[in-house]
């Protein structure tokens, strides 16, 4: 079995999708905060689209789950599309104005590396028991996310959500340095997995003291192979409050690529003209970029935001400034209108400048960084 190993992402990657997905995040007042008698502090809101989320001792609590994987993973896109995703399911169940977010304390990274092991390897494997060239691993992933309500001075868990990554291809080695061999994994192979071992986990966790009774999220997600553009997507969940899964919910969420290269743009053929558009009359423009492209995520068929990537030659502070205000008024005008969309300039010397867009705004807001 390919050695467990923790993730580390890019920590501008995770600022700029996140801006997308999150709607931007920071600290707020922290004067309503629960009673620091046990060292305990809030965020506060920075807006209502967002939690409130948990200081202990002066630090923030990383989650023990994430970022444990069973294999080495090639598509960083799928860490972060899976957190995004995970955190969007769960505010349908956990509001941001009645709940406060932490990051999952339940199940420790020990537990996490046991529960992702085959079950020959382990007698707490998740995965099936077989030989790494004829038995795939389906369960690649999973991250616990925690959800608390005040009560007077105290803060008491009142339910859980936990994201399951579900392999689609399955990567394996025949000799441990030759080459890299995969497998597809049938969308009903990875539906009847998911559905499996998240019942299983379901009833470990209500083994755990406090957990008993709290309501319980399970999400099911779909990992992307290394070489999408895009990431996975979560494909089904469910929320219980028992031992035994009372039933999943399907998910339709859908990442694609623009401009595409298979040449079917389908039925989002207005969005992917659209952008074409906005690429043309920014290459135009300006004659010094490398590439323009968008990475595009769809809930039950509808556009519901777009990260917008541009890589460019520029190295002129004056020209950054200049080309970041023209996306300004191309974007607004070329775009599509009403969903959250950020647009990120880089070149090999990193980060030159960040343009977002809130949903329901018109304009964009933005910021050059200096290159000194």
């Amino acid at each position: 079995m390919e050695v467990i190993a923790l993730k580390k992402l890019k920590v501008f990657l995770a600022i700029a999708s996140s801006a997308l997905i999150l709607g931007g995040c920071g600290l707020g007042n922290l004067s309503s905060r629960p009673s620091s008698n046990n060292g305990t502090q809030l965020t506060g809101h920075a807006n209502n689209s967002n939690y409130q989320s948990v200081i202990k001792h002066g630090h923030y609590l990383t989650s023990k789950s994430r970022g444990v994987d069973v294999q080495q993973d090639a598509n960083q896109l799928n860490l972060k599309s899976f957190e995004n995703g995970l955190l969007d399911l769960s505010k349908k169940e956990f509001p941001t104005n009645k709940y406060i977010f932490q990051e999952g304390q339940h199940i420790s990274t020990k537990t996490t590396e046991h529960w992702l092991d085959r079950k020959s390897q382990n007698s707490q494997g998740l995965n099936p028991s077989g030989k790494e060239t004829k038995v795939p691993l389906y369960l690649q992933q999973m991250d616990e996310q925690d959800f608390l309500t005040q009560h007077g001075k105290h803060l008491k868990l009142s339910g859980m959500t936990v994201g399951l990554g579900i392999n689609s291809i399955y990567y394996y080695k025949k000799k441990k340095y030759g080459p890299t061999y995969k497998k597809s994994i049938s969308n009903a192979t990875v539906k009847a997995e998911g559905h499996k071992i998240g019942a299983k986990v379901l009833a470990r966790l209500r083994r755990k003291p406090g957990l008993k009774h709290i309501p319980i999220v399970i999400g099911l997600y779909r990992q992307g192979s290394d070489d999408s553009l895009v990431g996975g997507n979560f494909f089904a969940y469910s929320v219980n409050k028992g031992s035994s899964i009372d039933g999943w919910k399907p998910i339709d969420e859908r990442n694609y690529v623009f401009p595409s290269n298979s040449g079917d743009k389908g039925k989002h053929a207005n969005d992917a003209n659209d952008f074409s558009n906005f690429k043309s009359r920014v290459q135009n423009f300006f004659p010094n970029l490398s590439g323009v492209t968008a990475q595009a995520h769809y809930i039950n068929g509808s556009l519901s935001g777009m990260h917008v990537n541009i890589t460019t030659q520029f190295y002129s502070q004056t020209e950054i400034i200049a080309f970041t205000q023209y996306l300004q008024t191309a974007a607004k005008k070329y775009l599509p209108s009403g969903m959250p969309i950020d647009i990120t300039v880089k070149s090999t010397e990193g980060v030159q400048s960040f343009l977002a867009r809130k949903s329901g705004s018109k304009s964009f807001s933005a910021h050059v960084f200096n290159s000194y």
